[in-house]
C-alpha cells in the first residue's frame, strides 16, 4: 500500500462498536468487493468495499470477515479469511498478505486461509441463529450490478434456509457517520493533497489550456503525493460545461472570458476529500462573474453555520434554500412574482441551484449516514452551493468539507485552499 495505515486499534474499536448493536446470537458476514473485468482479460484496478475495510483495515480481494460475538469459543468470535499466496501469485502479482501481516492490521487473532471459509462457516452456523448481510441501502445508491456479496447472500440462504436474516447497513449507517480522529486525520490528508493540486493548476490555467491537460496536471500531484489519484471522477467543466452538474468529457478547450469549474479531488488510504472551485481561465473575473460568485460564497459561508449538532438534514436544506433564494432576488434572476407562483415541491431557486448542498463524507464521497436523525459532532460534511445560469453561458459552484463541532461553527477542512475572489487573482498574476 502507498498510504499509511490507521492504528488496527481503530478497527478494533469499530468492530467492538459493531457488536454491541447486533442481535443476540447473530453472526454477521462482510465480502471483499470482486476485480471487475472490462473485456477480454483487463479488470478495473481493485477497490475495495468499504464496509470491511472500516471493520478490518484489510485492503486485498477475495478477503470476507465474520463477526460473531457469541460464538462458543473466544477465538470465533471475530474471524479474517484470506487468500493464499504461492509462488505463482507472488512472480505474477505480488505476494498477498501473509496471516501475520493480515492480524497485524487488523487486530483480529484469528486469521484462517480463505480455503478454509466453507468449513469453518459450516461449523459456525450451527451455533447461531441469524445471518447479518451486508446489503447496500445508501440513499443514492442505483446498483444494477451484480456483486460478490449479493452472490454469497444468495448462496447461504439457499444452503441455510432455517436461519433468520438480519441487516448490517443501518448498524453502519450510523456507527460510520461519525469520525475517528483517526479518520478525520485520512480526511484532512486527502484535502492537503487535494490543495497542493489545485495551487498547481492555478499556475498552470491559461487561455488555450485543454480541461483534459488540468486533469492531468491535477492527477500527477495526486499521485506524486501518495494518492491513489481522484476520489471520483474528476469534473473539469470550462464555459457552458459549468452548467453540466456532472460533466466528465474533459475534453474543451479553455477561452479567455471563460470560467473553469473544477469539482476534483484527491483520495487517501481509501478516504475521500470531495472539492469545488470556480476560477478564471484568463485570471480575472468579470463584473457579472464577481457578483454570481460572491452570492455563492455568502451561502456557503452562511450555509456552514447551520451544520451543528441537532440539525436535520432536510430541515439544513430548507434554510439553504432561504438563503438562495435571496441572493438571486439581489442577483435580478428572481422576482417577487416568482416566488409568488413557485410550487413548494419546486421552489423557484432550485431554476439555478438544482442539487442539494451537503451530504456526508469519508469512505465514501457520498458518504453513510441516516438522514433523519439529528448531525452529531465529528461528522463530515460538505458545503457545495452553485449558481447555474445557461443563458448567460457560465455556471459556478464552491464546495469545502467541514466537521461538525460540539460547540461552535464547523471546522472547515479546506480553509486554506483559496476562496476568496482577490486571492485566486493574485495567485493567477503573480
Amino acid at each position: 500500500m502507498r498510504y499509511n495505515p490507521i492504528p488496527a486499534s481503530v478497527y478494533k474499536n469499530n468492530r467492538a462498536q459493531f457488536s454491541k448493536a447486533l442481535e443476540s446470537n447473530s453472526l454477521a458476514i462482510f465480502n471483499s468487493n470482486d476485480i471487475y473485468p472490462i473485456s477480454a482479460d483487463s479488470t478495473l484496478p481493485f477497490e475495495q468495499h468499504r464496509d470491511i475495510f472500516y471493520l478490518s483495515g484489510i485492503d486485498q480481494e477475495e478477503s470476507i470477515l465474520v463477526i460473531f460475538p457469541d460464538a462458543l469459543e473466544k477465538k470465533h468470535q471475530e474471524i479474517l479469511f484470506v487468500r493464499e499466496t504461492n509462488e505463482h501469485i507472488a512472480v505474477w502479482e505480488g505476494a498477498k498478505l501473509t496471516k501475520q501481516q493480515a492480524s497485524s492490521l487488523s487486530g483480529i487473532q484469528t486469521v484462517y486461509w480463505l480455503s478454509d471459509f466453507k468449513r469453518i462457516f459450516q461449523e459456525l452456523t450451527a451455533q447461531c441463529d441469524c445471518f447479518f448481510f451486508n446489503t447496500n441501502e445508501h440513499y443514492r445508491q442505483a446498483v444494477e450490478t451484480q456483486t460478490r456479496e449479493d452472490r454469497f447472500i444468495r448462496w447461504c440462504k439457499n444452503t441455510y434456509p432455517a436461519h433468520k436474516v438480519g441487516k448490517s447497513n443501518p448498524i453502519l449507517q450510523r456507527l460510520r457517520s461519525v469520525k475517528s480522529p483517526e479518520e478525520i486525520a485520512q480526511i484532512q490528508q486527502a484535502c492537503d493533497i487535494t490543495e497542493k493540486g489545485f495551487r498547481r493548476v492555478l499556475d498552470f490555467i491559461e487561455p488555450g489550456v485543454w480541461e483534459y491537460e488540468i486533469e492531468a496536471e491535477l492527477a500527477h500531484e495526486f499521485i506524486r503525493n501518495q494518492s491513489k489519484g481522484f476520489a471520483y471522477t474528476p469534473i473539469i467543466a470550462a464555459g457552458k460545461n459549468n452548467n453540466v452538474l456532472h460533466y466528465t468529457e474533459n475534453n474543451r478547450q479553455c477561452h479567455k472570458g471563460y470560467l473553469i469549474l473544477m469539482d476534483v479531488v484527491a483520495e487517501y488510504g481509501n478516504y475521500s476529500s470531495d472539492l469545488t472551485r470556480t476560477v478564471p481561465i484568463s485570471g480575472r473575473f468579470s463584473v457579472r462573474q464577481k457578483e454570481v460568485y460572491a452570492a455563492v460564497l455568502r451561502v456557503k459561508k452562511e450555509a456552514t453555520k447551520l451544520l451543528v449538532p441537532g440539525t436535520i438534514w432536510k430541515e439544513f436544506h430548507v434554510e439553504v434554500g432561504k438563503l438562495m433564494t435571496s441572493e438571486l432576488l439581489t442577483l435580478g434572476l428572481l422576482d417577487k412574482a416568482d416566488l409568488q407562483n413557485q410550487n413548494k415541491e419546486r421552489p423557484a431557486y432550485k431554476k439555478y441551484f438544482m442539487h442539494g448542498t451537503a451530504h456526508h463524507i469519508g469512505l465514501d464521497t457520498h458518504d453513510y449516514g441516516l438522514l433523519h436523525l439529528p448531525m452529531e459532532a465529528n461528522m463530515v460534511f460538505t458545503v457545495e452551493p452553485g449558481i447555474y445560469i445557461p443563458e448567460e453561458g457560465f455556471g459556478i459552484r464552491l464546495e469545502d468539507d467541514v466537521i461538525v463541532q460540539s460547540e461552535g461553527i464547523p471546522l472547515n477542512m479546506m480553509k486554506s485552499i483559496p476562496v476568496e475572489i482577490e486571492e485566486i487573482e493574485t495567485l493567477m498574476n503573480a
